[in-house]
């Protein structure tokens, strides 16, 4: 079974940008950075799905002529109409659908990378499977807020704790012992 993996960092007072959208204070404090884990956690993924706004970012900002996920399957969810890209599939289907038809294909693990709008769609439905959260030592007091308002309650179990460069990547697994679905 695939698993659905919301993998992210966020600043230390649950921001994933600043009030502008801009992700600049992660250079150089990123988990990649730190000897951290993201070449590990991408080599048991096949699959990354992000929001629209996301991918302008990356495509435009970020990683201008340089795509980051080389390799792996993306899906962009938005309702506008998009230039093709190699490995690239803009979809606006609704979060459970993208995933039971991804679940139902072979591959390895399935990748929610963001941003918060598009993750919390996932959070909200219940479809995400396991959170790595790469805890960043900054406090930015405003942005965008990776956790606003879950919907219904969840409940995790603790599964890994590392720290790497002051960086703390926490890992929780949805816990079925204590909600009603299966993983």
């Amino acid at each position: 079974m695939r698993t659905v993996t919301l993998y992210i960092a966020m600043s230390l007072d649950g921001f994933i940008a600043d009030r502008h959208g801009g992700v600049d204070w992660l250079y150089g404090n990123t988990p990649d950075d730190n000897g951290g884990s993201y070449e590990s956690f991408a080599a048991g993924v096949d699959t990354v799905i992000m929001g629209r706004r996301t991918y302008d970012q990356i495509t435009a900002e970020l990683s201008v002529g340089a795509w980051p996920y080389e390799g792996m399957d993306c899906y962009v969810l938005t309702n506008r109409p998009a230039a093709p890209a190699p490995s690239v599939t803009f979809t606006d289907e609704t979060p459970a659908a993208l995933i039971a038809r991804l679940k139902s294909l072979p591959g390895r693990g399935i990748w929610i990378c963001g941003g918060a709008a598009t993750a919390m769609q996932f959070v909200r439905a219940g479809l995400v499977d396991e959170y790595r959260i790469s805890v960043i030592p900054a406090l930015l007091g405003e942005g965008v807020r990776l956790f606003d308002a879950p919907g219904a309650a969840q409940r995790l179990r603790l599964t890994g704790v590392s720290e790497s460069g002051g960086i703390a990547e926490l890992i929780y697994r949805y816990d079925t012992t204590f909600n009603n679905r299966e993983v």
